[in-house]
């Protein structure tokens, strides 16, 4: 992609991570912090991809003048998320809309900042109508900090949910604590994100309860599409849900 844009002279986006700080001992961290990764952890294929990925479009930049746009994204939720796509906000949601406990690792005092979609696609478009010269990297993301444990209270709790909260051990490397600095965004793109957890979460759940009420097999797994409880849907059906939730 690098060099399509090179021969093009096109700009050219990355959609980087926060998992390039690793399990950061500065909080919160700012884009000059260059992280605390385990570079053999079981974590570290993904943090370890992203963070050469920025290597390579700062290369293109320096060597061949390419246009980039380096955005570190941090904990981003919202609709059309997929059930499986093993994010904790995701996961918290389809386990308490089908009142099976809900996963805690570690003493789910580990922190993250959620950032609603809406908010970081504006930060999106903001970030690629800035002039050249501010090519990142740059932290996008929600400042506001919450424990894990908090993220599921909440999620019960909108969903009135009886799931209950179970604990398992902390996988290795998991971060402690995550939050963006975010003052170059405010600084450079005018941008601070706008909606708060509450109010994301439950534009996300209504998203959410919305699968669950037609049987999505992408949450039920074998059992919508073999018709046990309530039939199954057609392949037509399918798709036509697929193209109305823009999936």
């Amino acid at each position: 992609m690098l060099g399509l844009a090179k021969r093009l002279r096109a700009r050219i986006f990355q959609a980087s991570t926060s998992e390039v700080y690793g399990d950061p001992d500065v909080h919160p961290q700012p884009e000059e912090y260059w992280g605390r990764v385990n570079p053999i952890g079981v974590r570290s294929c993904y943090d370890e991809g992203k963070r050469c990925a920025e290597t390579l479009f700062f290369d293109y930049h320096r060597q061949h003048g390419l246009d980039i746009k380096v955005a570190r994204i941090f904990n981003t939720y919202g609709p059309r998320m997929h059930p499986n796509d093993g994010r904790v906000v995701s996961n918290f949601i389809v386990q308490a809309l089908k009142g099976e406990d809900i996963t805690l690792y570690g003493d789910g005092q580990q922190t993250r900042s959620f950032c609603y979609v809406d908010d970081l696609i504006d930060a999106f478009l903001a970030f690629m109508d800035a002039p050249k010269e501010l090519t990142g990297p740059i932290n996008l993301g929600n400042p506001n900090e919450f424990t894990i444990r908090e993220l599921a209270e909440n999620v019960i709790d909108l969903t009135g949910s009886k799931s209950k909260l179970v604990f398992r051990p902390l996988p290795s490397d998991d971060p402690k604590q995550r939050q963006p600095n975010i003052a170059k965004a405010r600084e450079h793109l005018g941008w601070e994100p706008h909606v708060q957890l509450r109010d994301g979460l439950m534009r996300t759940i209504a998203y959410f309860e919305g699968l669950v009420r037609e049987r999505d097999p992408l949450i039920f797994g074998r059992e919508a599409a073999a018709g046990t409880g309530k039939p199954g849907h057609s392949v037509a059906e399918l798709q036509a849900r697929a193209a109305r939730f823009g999936r």
